[in-house]
Formats: structure tokens, C-alpha cells, sequence
């Protein structure tokens, strides 16, 4: 059945895209599946497509739908190019546009946009060469322990900390077996905190969540977030009102910094009273576990309402794009 099927009725035909070939798959569909069940009947006909296999029938059905929900991660998710290909079909959606995506995927590239903009983040290291990676210069710069982590990606695929010299070369080789760009980051000892974002020209800031993984994990790697019971999420934040206030104002001037639109999650480290950015999330994930839908419950937006809103600022965005 094709979507163009579902425009002999009033409902909008949703585009409900999950899967996909990063190594985010796994919880690209867990989000579809749960985005699936959740969408009204009585407002939305769904039409659920995987971009690994279904990019040809999402082209054949663009005429007939109205709006996607993408829900993927990773390098063809989030990096711009599903984005154009949707711009292409003519097909609006809830996230941020080719250039934002783009940005925001790199660490790097979102790095210098962020300095510019004046915020802060730890000191870091690009290597585009393991042979080339020199650890003592590496361990002078930015110390024991540091972060080692993939330039493009999400979920901590790739990411591991370096506590010993001997254990760079190591850690180095697991970054690049995700990218082929590489951050030694400086390590923050501190309080873990995200702050999401809805909107599009007037970008609203959510509650900030306090992430707390449990006893025997190092950060906030893959296992500390899909696993269920594994991470204690507090939204509101247990912090003081006026860091909350500003880490409300970093996340909001991130998404400006980085041209994005829809919707962005971006994660903060507080340590010792100063709040850094480590990265911005342009599609949040939204399985039973993630971030966003908390932080939307605590402003009284179920997950259906959620939905709902980011449907609305999809057809916003191509409203103002046509202006």
C-alpha cells in the first residue's frame, strides 16, 4: 500500500522513518516502534519506512505524504543526508536541515561554533591519523585521565577513557573503528546534565535532566543508556536554580549557534561550578528510556503530545521556509 493511498481521508499521512545502517539501528527502531504506537489513529495515517531498504518507495510515496518523523541515529540519520534527500522529495520534518545536521554531527566542526559563540568546552585534540597520534604530546596537553571518542556518532559507540598511557593506543584504534576522525578530549569530573529544546525561530528550553549512571559504569556509555534501570534520570535537575537557568540558556544558544530547527538535546558536564557543552543531538532519542520525553512529561507534554508538537513545528518550518 502506498501512503498516497491514505489522502482519501483527513488524516495527515506521517512518514515514520527508523532503522537505518549506523550502529544506532537497534534503537532508531525501538523509538520508531514506540513513535508507531503512539501516534493518534483518529489525527495521523503512519507509513513507516527504513531508509536501509525502503528509500525507493519513500520516493514513489512522497506525493501523497505530509510530514516525517525521522527518528534515526548516526551517519545517515543525523548527519544531513537524510534531511536532503526529504528537502529533495519535497517532504517536511521535525528535525534540523542538511546544514545544521551536518554541523551538529561533527564534534569538531560543533566545537569551533560553539567557541564562537562563547561557550564553553573541555580542551580536545583531532587526530586523522592513529599512526600520527602522538600520546605524550597528547597526555602533556590534556592530562590523565581524558576522553577518547569518535568525531561523528552518538550513543558513546566508540568512546572509552583513557586512564593509563598504555591503554591510548587502545582506545585510540576503537575510535576509528567508528570514524575517521578522532577527539582526545580533556576529562570533566563533575554532574552530567542535558537540556532539550522545542522550537524552531523561538527555541523553548526544557528542564534540564540530571543523569546519574549506576555504580560499575564509567560515563553515560551505550549499556548506562538503553538499559533499563540502569541510569537514574532526574528531571528537574537536583541543582542550584541559577545553574539550571543557565544551562537552560547554553542549550537554547547551542541550538541557535548551530542553525537548528524542531528540536535538539544538548548535553552538559558541571564541573566545578562551570558548565560545559560535550555535544548537541539534533534527532533525541525516544525510546522508553530517553531524555527528551522526560524532560517534555515534566512540562506536562505526554509522549503523544510530544509527537504531536513535533509534527506541528515540521509544518512550521516549511511555512517559514516558503516565506
Amino acid at each position: 500500500m502506498s501512503a498516497s493511498d491514505g489522502k482519501k481521508n483527513l488524516k495527515s499521512t506521517v512518514a515514520l522513518l527508523s532503522g537505518g545502517t549506523s550502529g544506532e539501528r537497534d534503537v532508531s527502531l525501538k523509538g520508531g516502534d514506540r513513535a508507531a504506537t503512539a501516534l493518534d489513529p483518529g489525527k495521523y495515517r503512519v507509513v513507516r519506512y527504513d531508509p536501509a531498504t525502503d528509500l525507493e518507495r519513500l520516493a514513489a510515496d512522497a506525493p501523497g505524504i505530509d510530514v516525517a518523523l525521522v527518528i534515526l541515529h548516526g551517519v545517515g540519520g543525523e548527519d544531513g543526508t537524510i534531511q536532503g534527500f526529504l528537502d529533495l522529495l519535497g517532504i517536511p520534518y521535525q528535525c534540523a536541515g542538511v546544514l545544521g545536521s551536518a554541523l551538529a554531527m561533527n564534534k569538531l566542526v560543533s566545537k569551533f561554533f560553539y567557541e564562537k559563540a562563547g561557550i564553553p568546552v573541555p580542551d580536545s585534540i583531532a587526530f586523522h591519523d592513529p599512526v600520527a597520534a602522538d600520546p605524550d604530546a597528547c597526555i602533556a596537553q590534556l592530562g590523565l585521565p581524558l576522553v577518547m571518542k569518535p568525531a561523528s556518532g552518538g550513543s558513546s559507540l566508540g568512546m572509552s577513557i583513557v586512564r593509563r598511557r598504555e591503554d591510548f593506543a587502545d582506545a585510540l584504534a576503537a575510535a576509528f573503528a567508528h570514524d575517521e576522525l578522532v577527539l582526545a578530549e580533556q576529562y570533566l569530573a563533575g554532574t552530567e546534565i542535558t537540556g532539550g529544546i522545542l522550537g524552531n525561530e523561538n527555541p523553548e528550553a526544557l528542564a534540564i535532566v540530571e543523569i546519574v549512571p549506576k555504580n560499575g559504569y564509567e560515563f553515560f556509555d551505550y549499556m548506562a543508556k538503553y538499559t533499563p534501570g540502569e541510569t537514574m534520570e532526574i528531571c528537574p535537575a537536583r541543582i542550584d536554580p541559577a545553574l539550571s537557568a543557565r544551562a537552560r540558556e547554553i542549550a537554547v544558544a547551542a541550538h541557535h549557534v548551530l542553525m537548528l530547527s524542531g528540536c535538539s538535546r544538548t548535553d552538559m558536564i558541571i564541573s566545578d561550578g562551570r558548565i560545559y557543552v560535550l555535544e548537541t543531538n539534533t534527532i533525541p532519542g525516544m525510546t522508553e528510556n530517553s531524555l527528551l520525553p522526560l524532560a517534555a512529561a515534566e512540562k506536562g507534554l505526554s509522549y503523544p503530545q510530544l509527537l504531536d508538537r513535533l509534527i506541528e513545528l515540521a509544518l512550521e518550518k516549511k511555512g517559514l521556509r516558503g516565506r
